[in-house]
């Protein structure tokens, strides 16, 4: 009677020659060899110290994101979210990949796209940058538009199942294919640089929102690593992230913001309160203005949202100052301004869009020159 169990249960084996060839596993391993190279060879970016005349015990640290191969922040979160969908099954060897983003995001994906020979199109809305645009299609990509930034999501997905495809839904997934405990992310980096310096630890990190992957990382970083720096999130006009931090609504809705990147018309799965210390709103002209005036004082241009987190840091640096206090504080540069030639450093969109960055400029010119931070007076209240 046990012989003829054992036999039995023999039979429900087949031997390994008669199962099925392993060739989309030897895709597998091919495509994350490949990714793993790439972050070998773009793991770590420079981490700039301007020096700025009025800012006094105060020491400024701009992590340069912009120098990755395809210029941006986003470059770290395309290369984890496609090590997440691969590594989840989701992403074989010929699967569509279909994602809704601004710009920065899809031009990133579109690389990696290209690298693994994989079909990528990009929901977008109409008012993305040309730069962007030409990025995205000069790596193979496709891109689709939507009239509105609140439609990218069930067009992205309503693509994605009519082509068979793989949404790749950054904004759900930044949070949760970031290893934000170390592994070379962007705060473990941050942290290593930082040793050494005379104020090694930062009294704050500033970071804008757009996933909000990379505040939720830097957030959950200081807390794993049992430090006192704080995290300070920026947020900009018409964004649903700052009203839901304040009020923890997390339904909140606006209409979508200009800042291209950042700000979001929903508070997206990827955003995590819980880690951030303080919030800012940032006016559109101030997060402009800023873009400008440290534009001019690195001697090359950079993008929109790293001035809101620039305009952020000096609000933070401001209120160091009139408490007396003596620390650093890091923020990032997100991408190269050449992406907004048509818009932010465009002197007639500005006017068509009746954005004054004037004031700003003024303000915060004489605040890094002689450390007087006074707002505009019709400035809206921080």
């Amino acid at each position: 009677m046990q012989e003829s169990r054992s036999t039995d249960q023999a039979t429900t084996c087949p031997p390994l020659a008669l199962l099925p060839d392993c060739a989309e596993r030897a895709w597998s391993r091919s495509a994350i060899a490949l990714l793993q190279g790439d972050g070998r060879r773009s793991a770590d970016t420079h981490l700039l110290k301007p020096l700025f005349p009025g800012l006094k015990g105060i020491s400024i640290y701009l992590k340069d994101e912009s120098t990755h191969p395809t210029g941006s922040l986003k470059h770290r979160l395309a290369r984890s979210l496609f090590l997440y969908g691969i590594c989840n099954g989701k992403i074989r060897q010929t699967t569509t990949l279909v994602e809704a983003s601004s710009g920065s995001t899809a031009v990133s994906e579109a690389y990696f796209a290209k690298l693994l020979g994989l079909r990528f199109i990009a929901v977008m809305p109409h008012s993305t940058s040309r730069q962007k645009i030409e990025a995205i299609q000069s790596f193979g990509g496709m891109c689709h538009f939507v009239e509105r930034a609140g439609d990218v999501y069930d067009e992205a997905i309503r693509i994605a199942e009519q082509t068979g495809g793989y949404y790749l839904d950054q904004f759900t997934n930044a949070e949760r294919a970031t290893d934000w405990r170390g592994n070379n992310n962007v705060a473990d980096s941050i942290f290593r640089q930082m040793e050494g310096e005379e104020f090694p630890v930062p009294e704050w990190l500033v970071m804008s929102a757009g996933t909000g992957g990379t505040s939720a990382t830097l957030g959950r970083f200081i807390r794993y690593k049992n430090l006192e720096t704080r995290l300070c999130v920026v947020d900009v006009e018409n964004s649903a992230f700052y009203d839901a931090w304040r009020t923890g609504d997390m339904q909140i809705t606006a209409c979508g913001s200009r800042i291209e990147g950042i700000g979001r018309p929903r508070v997206e799965p990827s955003f995590v309160p819980g880690v951030i210390d303080h919030m800012i709103r940032v006016p559109d002209a101030a997060s402009i203005a800023a873009a400008h005036v440290l534009s001019e004082r690195l001697f090359r241009q950079i993008g929109g949202s790293t001035g809101t987190n620039f305009f952020g840091l000096c609000w933070i640096a401001a209120t160091m100052m009139r408490l007396g206090r003596s620390g650093s504080i890091v923020t990032l540069i997100c991408d190269s301004g050449q992406r907004y030639a048509d818009t932010f450093y465009n002197a007639d969109w500005l006017k068509e869009n009746r954005i004054d960055i004037a004031p700003y400029r003024r303000m915060l010119d004489r605040f890094l020159d002689h450390g007087d931070f006074a707002l505009p007076s019709d400035c809206p209240g921080l």
